[in-house]
């Protein structure tokens, strides 16, 4: 796929473009992440209508990389995991969730990937999750 195709739908792949483009620093985007929403592909069982979730125990798509990282795949919308969802058919549902939701949800040293198989996305290694992670958990302390 080439990014000569990706017209942006939203605001997250507005940022992804420019960061692909070089015209937003990769820090910048990651650390403004944290306020925007994904699309998460999830297995469920099959209700029958396509879409519609059953359970509350739906199983987010992970991957594993060539080092055995778990990596959890997301997208920047519905539209951009059509593609990479034929691999998985398993996985035609999905949600849109806040950024930081995830983060507060995902395991201890995954990886999260957004967009694969697209040239605009980006790739976060488990380092950079869990520092996102703990700014959002400091974020949430000076809450309380």
């Amino acid at each position: 796929m080439s990014d000569e195709n990706f017209e942006p739908k939203n605001d997250l792949e507005q940022k992804l473009l420019a960061a692909a483009n070089g015209e937003v620093d990769v820090d910048e985007l990651i650390s403004g992440l944290l306020n925007d929403q994904v699309f998460m592909p999830v297995e469920d069982e099959d209700s029958g209508i396509e879409g519609f979730q059953r359970s509350l125990n739906a199983r987010p798509l992970v991957v594993q990389d060539e080092g055995g990282v778990h990596v959890l795949v997301l997208f920047s919308s519905p539209e951009r995991a059509k593609v990479v969802m034929e691999e998985f058919p398993k996985f035609g549902g999905g949600l849109l969730a806040d950024f930081r939701w995830v983060l507060e949800r995902i395991d201890a040293g995954a990886g999260v990937t957004i967009n694969p198989g697209w040239d605009v996305g980006i790739d976060l290694d488990p380092e950079s999750v869990a520092t996102l992670s703990q700014q959002l958990a400091e974020e949430k302390a000076q809450l309380h």
